[in-house]
């Protein structure tokens, strides 16, 4: 279900205040845990660590990501891969 229009998209107010105080084309990492913050287009250009549960991600926010939520360019499963020792076995080969 998606957030009430009247209410408008959800942006951390941290996030924000991390933003005003860096220059535009900063490239320090902005480091959050806030994955449900939705990007904005103050946000484009930045660096963003964002938070997977174990480690910070490093997102460079660009225009096309406007509207999108910073958890969705940070992944939480890794995929290591199928076929377990088989296809070790097939990889090796070619």
């Amino acid at each position: 279900m998606a957030r009430s229009l009247k209410k408008g998209p959800y942006v951390d107010p941290k996030v924000l205040k991390k933003i005003a105080n860096l220059k535009q084309g900063d490239k320090t990492v902005i480091k959050t845990w806030s994955r449900a913050c939705t990007i904005t287009p103050e946000m484009v250009g930045f660096v963003f660590g964002v938070h997977n549960g174990k480690d910070f991600i490093e997102v460079n926010i660009v225009e096309n990501m406007v509207g999108h939520k910073l958890g969705e360019f940070s992944p939480t499963r890794k995929f290591v891969r199928h076929g377990g020792k088989i296809q070790k076995d097939i990889e090796k080969k070619s």
